[in-house]
């Protein structure tokens, strides 16, 4: 395959990755209408999503691939605890606080963190183009998330600073997600990260104390959480990574999150899009067009 060819089979892997993340939101919805709380449903997204990846693994790659070098063994550790543990945490209080536009907007400053991030330890260059894609981007995701509406007088600082806090988390995937791809393949790095983010949420959460996590509507919601949006998703991030050369591209691609979020929120809860909505939806297309077509 072409180096060419890879760079777009990479983004186009990001590219569907963040469309289904953007079926995050009617996931939580649903799980919160069934009485789980934010924290007990990380904790039982990661959970089955480790399970789902450890057979999938198990059957693709046999036992012998779960052995990690001490490099992939931090990597994923760290993955699994900051990418994934800490901005669940951080982006299901931040929502109760600052409400849920204003989350996603704060989350999707991801590829600013991850361009500062790759310019510093990749030495990544800082090119005019990719300035402006990013700049456009984070445009389009204020007006696609918001459409114009801000309720200043509703938000808290501490769920702004949450906010900000889970999209430097985010930002920090497609660094330590490199690093891990490298050391060994992305269905062992998913695995191990699941477990790890598992693990981190059941020492905040304490499952085993909260009744919730009986309830069969709860965990068969929460099974397809962690298949759909997260497994799978995860599985195309973290392929998609070792095929885009430049990781500061791959945060801004994976803002099609946003518009399938949007439209989600119009197809299951009734939402209306205005026209500063469908402005910002077009703008981060046309961002993800720019940064993809950086090295065209």
């Amino acid at each position: 395959m072409s180096s060419r060819k890879q760079e777009f089979v990479g983004s186009l892997m990001i590219f569907v990755c963040g469309a289904l993340w953007g079926l995050i939101g009617p996931f939580i919805e649903t799980l919160h209408s069934l009485g789980a709380s934010p924290a007990l449903s990380g904790f039982i997204r990661m959970f089955f999503a480790f399970l789902i990846m450890l057979a999938v693994t198990v059957w693709r790659c046999g036992f012998a691939a779960l052995r990690l070098s001490r490099k992939a063994f931090i990597s994923c550790l760290l993955l699994g605890i900051i990418c994934q543990g800490m901005v669940n945490i951080f982006y299901n209080s931040a929502v109760p606080l600052a409400g849920i536009a204003i989350s996603a907007v704060l989350m999707n400053t991801a590829p600013v963190f991850t361009m500062l991030a790759s310019r510093v330890f990749f030495h990544e260059r800082l090119t005019r183009q990719k300035v402006l894609a990013l700049a456009v981007n984070v445009l389009g995701c204020i007006f696609a998330s918001t459409g114009g509406n801000f309720d200043l007088a509703t938000i808290s600082l501490t769920g702004i600073i949450l906010g900000a806090l889970s999209g430097m988390g985010y930002g920090m995937t497609a660094i330590i997600g490199r690093v891990a791809g490298d050391e060994t393949n992305p269905y062992v790095a998913s695995t191990y990260s699941y477990l790890f983010a598992a693990i981190f949420l059941a020492l905040y959460a304490r499952p085993w104390s909260i009744p919730e996590i009986r309830r069969p509507s709860i965990l068969l919601v929460g099974f397809l959480f962690a298949l759909i949006p997260t497994a799978i998703a995860y599985l195309l991030y973290y392929t998609g990574l070792q095929y885009v050369r430049e990781t500061s591209k791959v945060p801004v691609i994976a803002t099609s999150e946003i518009a399938v979020a949007a439209l989600a929120g119009v197809l299951f809860f009734g939402e209306n899009l205005n026209a500063i909505h469908l402005m910002g939806i077009a703008l981060v297309f046309f961002s993800i067009v720019m940064m993809s077509r950086h090295h065209a």
